[in-house]
């Protein structure tokens, strides 16, 4: 079959920073051990299975990053994951005597910053993201009762938000379309809120990029963790904008030849914390299928 490979995919800068910060702060013997991490150093379990084999980092997995806190002793040493953390969480890790490290996307800080600042102004921030994400928990922590967060229309109308100034900030790893329609609807409803878009650029570029590709091809594969929320919404523009059908898998062992029935062609992109090597595994797996027709006991079969 032939496999069009789309670019931008795979790691972005802010994963990068991540885990190139974790493996440094596990290497250097004068950092107290063991180094914990709160949470998931960015999501995708491949990573923080091979930070935790290599350099004993120990992942506490769970969405309640104070909850997360007290399985840590003392004096121990923590990074804060990419998807960045409330200042409660900071104030408590430094209380119990922590060494604390920052792995929060530059991206996210930003946005951590937007929110600090304008509710300082006064204002109320409507905050388009998802409800229990690690990085959403986090900027609402900022100001919890100057930042309500929506993820659908029925939430904007659920508001009843204060005769105060308003502004609309995002997710960073939200779809940009439904992104920009959810805005358009809170408009008008709001429409003297100020608008701050924080989709970062690397989840615009794949996105776009996956779309422009869907629309040349049969099928797409994403390749990433189910619990990734920028590789869920690759999958789901390419189904919302192009109509083709598209497949999240971890691993070559997720895919179903049937997916494939009547396909010639596949595009193959992957979420921004999916290593590289099962990207290139789940390539050189869909190149080895022979197309077949979609007609009675046809199949496609590997070559």
């Amino acid at each position: 079959m032939e496999v069009i490979k789309v670019t931008p995919r795979g790691y972005c800068y802010g994963v990068v920073d991540a885990i190139l910060m974790a493996r440094k702060v596990a290497s250097d013997p004068s950092v107290p051990k063991p180094v914990y991490i709160l949470g998931l150093i960015v999501h995708n379990r491949h990573v923080v299975q091979k930070l935790q084999q290599e350099y004993g980092i120990i992942s506490l997995d769970g969405t309640d990053r104070l909850a997360l806190l007290e399985q840590v002793p003392a004096g121990a040493t923590i990074i804060f994951t990419a998807h960045g953390v409330s200042p409660a969480v900071k104030e408590v890790a430094l209380a119990k005597g922590c060494t604390c490290y920052d792995a929060t996307c530059a991206d996210v800080t930003r946005t951590h910053e937007l929110v600090r600042n304008l509710t300082a102004q006064g204002y109320h921030i409507i905050y388009v993201g998802q409800y229990g994400h690690p990085e959403s928990d986090g900027v609402v922590g900022e100001a919890p009762m100057a930042v309500h967060i929506v993820e659908t229309k029925d939430d904007v109308d659920a508001l009843n938000l204060p005769a105060v100034p308003l502004a609309i900030t995002t997710q960073t790893t939200m779809s940009q379309w439904d992104t920009a329609d959810l805005i358009e609807y809170i408009l008008q409803h709001y429409p003297q809120a100020k608008v701050y878009n924080e989709i970062c650029m690397a989840t615009q570029q794949r996105q776009e990029a996956v779309v422009e590709a869907a629309a040349k091809v049969d099928a797409v594969v994403v390749v990433g963790d189910r619990r990734s929320n920028n590789s869920n919404r690759l999958v789901q523009v390419v189904r919302e904008r192009t109509g083709k059908p598209a497949y999240l898998v971890d691993t070559t062992d997720d895919i179903r030849p049937e997916w494939f029935i009547g396909c010639y062609s596949v595009a193959v992109t992957s979420g921004s914390s999916t290593p590289t090597g099962l990207t290139r595994s789940v390539i050189s797996y869909l190149e080895t299928l022979v197309p077949q027709q979609n007609q009675g006991d046809s199949d496609v079969t590997k070559g």
